[in-house]
């Protein structure tokens, strides 16, 4: 979670550099009134620790991150009936 958290900050701050570059807006600083509120300076900090740790996870992870990733579900039940299931099967096919 925390990773997708970082991604979601590093694609904001991405964004707000491309407004920047384009239309020589800042849209942190347009939110909160200017570039040295508060507010807008919590926003850059955020934004650069988030990228920072993507660079790390990144760099331990030998190249590669994975942003988000399901869960995968215990169908420790299941497995079981499927298996026992299948047994019957084979028994009756002999």
């Amino acid at each position: 979670m925390l990773t997708f958290i970082a991604f979601i900050l590093t694609i904001i701050g991405c964004i707000n550099w491309l407004l920047i570059g384009l239309l020589q807006y800042d849209f942190i600083a347009g939110l909160f009134g200017f570039q040295a509120s508060m507010f807008s300076r919590l926003c850059y900090i955020l934004i650069g620790v988030g990228c920072l740790y993507l660079i790390l996870r990144i760099i331990i992870n030998k190249g590669s991150v994975k942003v988000y990733e399901k869960k995968k579900k215990k169908n420790g039940n299941l497995t079981t009936v499927n298996s026992e299931a299948s047994k019957e099967l084979e028994d009756m096919d002999k």
